[in-house]
């Protein structure tokens, strides 16, 4: 999925940029993104685990929010480092749903070359938008 970083993210962050043809396709953009700020080689993720996720929420910024959350609250909880093998966008009346199919493993240092801890996925530079190939997403997380 493609992503390139931000170089100009505030000290302490890292930004990116996911895009994709469909809202699915860019919000799965950002969960690899947010893997590969983690982990810089997301290929030597071995597929053991597996999680789902559901969020919901009135607004598609805070949606992609939740999304990614649940990311780092397995890595936090959990110890695991997952991959997004699935993501379904959906706007149900006012509520937009994602649905997610996550998979990947425990943290391990001599197998993992970790990069960064993300501490949470911020609200600063949060954006979501259509664009004329499809939908873009700005994302800052706090490292």
């Amino acid at each position: 999925m493609p992503y390139e970083f931000l170089d100009d993210a505030p000290p302490a962050d890292v930004g990116f940029v996911a895009w994709g043809p469909s809202l699915d396709d860019c919000f799965r953009a950002a969960a690899d993104a947010t893997l590969a700020t983690m982990l810089p080689h997301p290929e030597t993720l071995a597929r053991r685990a597996r999680r789902t996720a559901h969020v919901e929420h009135t607004d598609l910024e805070l949606a992609l929010l939740n999304l990614l959350e649940e990311m780092v609250f397995h890595k936090d909880a959990h110890g695991l480092l997952l991959a997004a093998d699935e993501v379904r966008v959906a706007r149900q009346g006012e509520t937009w749903t994602v649905d997610a199919v996550f998979s990947g493993e425990s943290i391990d240092p001599a197998r993992h070359d970790l990069a960064n801890d993300v501490k949470a996925v911020t609200v600063h530079r949060l954006k979501v938008e259509r664009t004329g190939d499809g939908w873009q997403a700005t994302v800052v997380l706090d490292v």
